[in-house]
């Protein structure tokens, strides 16, 4: 059974002085010698090196009290989640799932082979408590596939105690700065043996791709990707198989387009373990993902092909489809919870609180299940593949050529246009459910825009910005809405088994009024939103 663990860590080099006196440390009342641990461990990894292209360790490591199989995931600088798995002699099933997304068909083989004598000493309070670890680490590092070589050094890790106060790591820090020790120049032992042993594997540019490689050290999206950076930047000049810019030197609107796709595909693929570890809106950050990749495609299909990338496209809409099942009853079940909730005890006829926590987890069991399956699918798999291969050889348009802010500006007038025509259609049609299903698919325009507007951003500026907000606006009103139509059925559904089991059906129907007028609100709310877009600067 794998076990996860938050670390938080600060690394430094060190010289033949050793470690430091840290007693003067603000709070640490004793330095307790723990001794020297011989660790022996062996880090794996694809031939190309895709999981330290992502900042991911995965070792097997004997000798120490953590003896086993360690998968290290970057949160953020200085912090990894590392999930534990007993020692084995093959990679447990539980951490070669949480790598596959960047592993896909490939098997991790050995790379390099570490082996420290770790000089514990352990930093307590006044009341005996662990603050942190303090270790003298000397390592022998030998290249075992991808180079040869050894290389040998001595450093300092500084871990905080499971649960301490990171600022704790300030004082330790500025302890051993004084003393002239300075931070580590390779965020972690793996990378500094690559380095060393064989520098080539890692310093060629290769792009973001998950199954390419990237520049030792670069932190995977662990979050949302915003699509505010990127387009434009530094690292964006690439793209299009090698194309560049013009010949004096400005990004492209092809290449600018490809660096956004990048940035989704990378959140893909970074919140991949993430979603199966059931990591908060993860599940929600990667649909935004599959969502923003497939709106780029639509809308700028001057830039890129659509003969090529709607194939793509439609794998991209089935992920995202898979991915929304467990997180849309998710936000329908803490909607109908806090409407229950909400309501007076007086309101409240039978059993309702534990049919619907019943209905949800009942629903919640299956779809997780389902979830892993699509995430361990050779169709998923072969998604990621096909992102791959897109940007790797894009299917460049003679507007690819042009300059971004452009073709940013064409492509987000276009999709407003759109987005007014399914709007006002929908106004005008009488309350009820066509006029429910006319609104649906203006929210689904509606992101798209708001979509396309963010990916213009940095080429547009404040008008794209004022864009984003304003749709932003009026998607989440016709998102409420929808969620109203979404809660009703729903909340018919159980009225109905209710019913049939003797009990009543009261409160279902005290429910249902409430969302029918919560829907009516929304629709009032609806013009004055749209009003607010018509008048936001043009881009």
């Amino acid at each position: 059974m794998a076990e996860t663990k938050r670390e938080i860590e600060r690394k430094y080099a060190a010289d033949d002085s050793g470690l430091p006196d840290l007693t003067g440390v603000a709070g640490v009342a004793a330095v307790l010698d723990q001794g020297v641990a011989e660790l022996d461990a062996t880090y794996y990894d694809t031939p190309d090196l895709r999981l330290a292209a992502a900042s991911i360790t995965l070792r097997r490591r004997t000798g120490g009290s953590d003896a086993g199989w360690h998968l290290k995931l970057p949160v953020s600088p200085g912090v990894r989640d590392e999930i534990r798995a007993p020692l084995s002699g093959t990679l447990p099933p539980a951490l070669a799932a949480l790598v596959r997304s960047r592993v896909r068909d490939g098997e991790p083989v050995p790379v390099v082979r570490l082996r420290s004598a770790r000089d514990v000493r352990h930093l307590v309070d006044a009341d005996g408590a662990l603050l942190a670890e303090v270790s003298l680490d000397t390592v022998r590092a030998e290249r075992l596939s991808g180079g040869s070589g050894t290389a040998q050094w001595t450093e300092i890790e500084v871990e905080l105690a499971d649960g301490g106060d990171p600022a704790f790591l300030d004082r330790v820090d500025k302890r051993l700065r004084k003393a002239g020790v300075r931070p580590a120049k390779s965020p972690s032992k793996l990378a500094r043996a690559l380095a060393e042993t064989d520098p080539g594997p890692l310093d060629a540019d290769a792009g973001a791709g998950s199954a390419g490689k990237e520049s030792p050290g670069k932190e995977s999206p662990g979050k949302e990707s915003s699509g505010k950076e990127g387009p434009g930047g530094a690292g964006s000049g690439k793209g299009g198989g090698g194309k560049k810019g013009s010949s004096g030197g400005h990004v492209t609107a092809g290449a600018y387009v490809l660096a956004y796709l990048r940035e989704q595909r990378d959140a893909i693929v970074a919140l991949d373990p993430a979603v199966r570890q059931e990591v908060p809106d993860a599940v929600h950050s990667m649909r935004v993902a599959t969502r923003r990749t497939r709106s780029a495609f639509r809308s700028y299909a001057k830039v890129l092909d659509r003969a090529v990338t709607d194939p793509v496209g439609a794998e991209l809409k089935w992920l995202a489809g898979e991915l929304g099942v467990d997180r849309d009853r998710e936000v329908l079940t803490a909607h109908l919870t806090a409407a229950l909730d909400d309501l007076p005890a007086t309101l409240v006829a039978g059993p309702v609180h534990d049919r619907l926590h019943s209905w949800a987890r009942e629903r919640h069991g299956g779809s997780r299940r389902h979830l892993i399956g699509v995430l361990d699918s050779r169709r998923y798999l072969n998604l990621l593949d096909a992102l791959d291969a897109l940007l790797a050889d894009p299917p460049l348009r003679r507007a690819a050529a042009a300059k971004p802010a452009k073709v940013a500006a064409k492509a987000v007038r276009k999709d407003v246009r759109k987005l007014s025509v399914l709007v006002e259609e929908a106004l005008w049609l009488p309350p009820g459910q066509e006029r429910d299903v006319a609104l649906h698919e203006a929210r689904k325009r509606a992101k798209r825009t708001r979509y396309a507007a963010e990916a213009a951003e940095p080429a547009l500026g404040a008008p794209a910005r004022k864009l984003v907000k304003s749709v932003k606006s009026v998607q989440k009103v016709l998102g409420e809405h929808q969620d109203s139509v979404m809660a009703r059925t729903t909340l018919g559904e159980l009225a109905a088994v209710a019913h049939a089991t003797g009990e009543s059906a009261f409160t279902y129907g005290v429910l249902y009024g409430r969302e029918e007028h919560r829907a009516a609100l929304s629709e009032a709310a609806l013009p004055e939103r749209w009003e607010k877009v018509r008048r936001t600067t043009a881009v």
